[in-house]
């Protein structure tokens, strides 16, 4: 079959890898200019910061496989990170499972991205804003920045959408009822901070959830393996304030968002780089039960890291891979 996968986050390519292996024709429509959706890198004159997925996880049989896959590959490696958690300024043991090791791309996390989608036809820049009925097929409407009208993409035979819940409803709203059987998920945005410094902080962790503040993590960047020298830091703004400050100036949100990084911290130094990046779809608020969504009959199918996969919880890379499988083996 000639199938077209809607994203190129992490799902995405992996459920395309796993149908081109399988001997269909794939092309892949991402609307930013890159791959791998938050597994991303932010690349500076300091070096690239991990300014979204942290690190991962993996906890089903299934997952633990292909983690020791990419290992032995060397595409992934253990994170040796000492967390913590921070009240009031203490740190305290971080009072979390440590029964599945902490992955972490290398030599960052935009690199697990960029080697899923070796071999696959992925059009970046191109923003699918319609799914249409091409008698037993399937057209898109694509809007690209370079041409000033949606340019028609197709026919195919199937179409999977691998997209944050709120833009996966929007697209199969009008051409398919699997849009009724999502409920209300939803994937809340996410302020990023990204700061460079150039002496090193006086702190005895490499990692921190933090309570009764902004930010709800940060991370010392540099303390993950093949990553350039330096004191770099990563934070991640809750859920909640995320939202309430979404549309705010990014100067004003990297003011406050320093203020409690030094707050957390301790620590008075200032950095010599600092700034904000909005995931606009990054933590997932709730999940879909089961692993994906498939109609054979039209095929036309969803999947993403907001299904329940089995799992506790969403919006983690396990997630991501386990529905993409599952929805591969569908379509087959």
């Amino acid at each position: 079959m000639h199938i077209t996968l809607i994203g190129a986050g992490l799902a995405r390519l992996i459920c395309a890898q796993r149908l081109q292996a399988q001997g269909h024709s794939i092309v892949v429509y991402e609307r930013d200019s890159h791959v791998g959706g938050r597994m991303g890198t932010r690349q500076t004159e300091l070096g690239g910061f991990d300014h979204g997925t942290q690190y991962f996880t993996a906890s089903s049989e299934r997952f633990r496989k292909e983690a020791a896959r990419w290992e032995k590959a060397g595409w992934v490696l253990p994170w040796q990170g000492r967390l913590v958690t921070l009240e009031n300024g203490i740190a305290k043991p971080a009072g979390r499972s440590d029964r599945h090791r902490r992955f972490v791309a290398v030599p960052g996390m935009a690199a697990l991205g960029e080697r899923l989608a070796q071999g696959i036809d992925v059009r970046a820049g191109q923003n699918v804003r319609r799914i249409e009925r091409y008698g037993e097929q399937w057209l898109l409407a694509v809007q690209s920045e370079t041409v000033p009208i949606d340019a028609s993409a197709g026919p195919f035979d199937a179409v999977i959408a691998a997209v944050p819940a709120d833009i996966a409803r929007l697209l199969l709203q009008p051409v398919s009822p699997l849009a009724d059987r999502m409920g209300q998920e939803h994937l809340a945005p996410c302020w990023a901070l990204i700061l460079g410094f150039e002496q090193a902080l006086e702190v005895d962790y490499d990692g921190a959830w933090i309570k009764g503040s902004r930010l709800k993590w940060i991370a010392r960047d540099t303390s993950k393996p093949m990553r350039r020298p330096g004191e770099h830091w990563v934070g991640h703004a809750s859920p909640e304030w995320s939202e309430e400050h979404l549309h705010d100036d990014p100067e004003r949100v990297k003011e406050k968002l320093l203020r409690a990084f030094h707050e957390a911290t301790g620590s008075p130094v200032q950095p010599v780089f600092a700034d904000v990046h909005c995931w606009r779809h990054a933590q997932a608020t709730s999940t879909l039960p089961g692993d994906c969504l498939w109609d054979a009959r039209a095929r036309i199918g969803v999947c993403g890291d907001w299904f329940s996969a089995g799992l506790d919880g969403g919006g983690r890379m396990e997630n991501a891979w386990l529905s993409a499988s599952a929805l591969a083996d569908l379509a087959e």
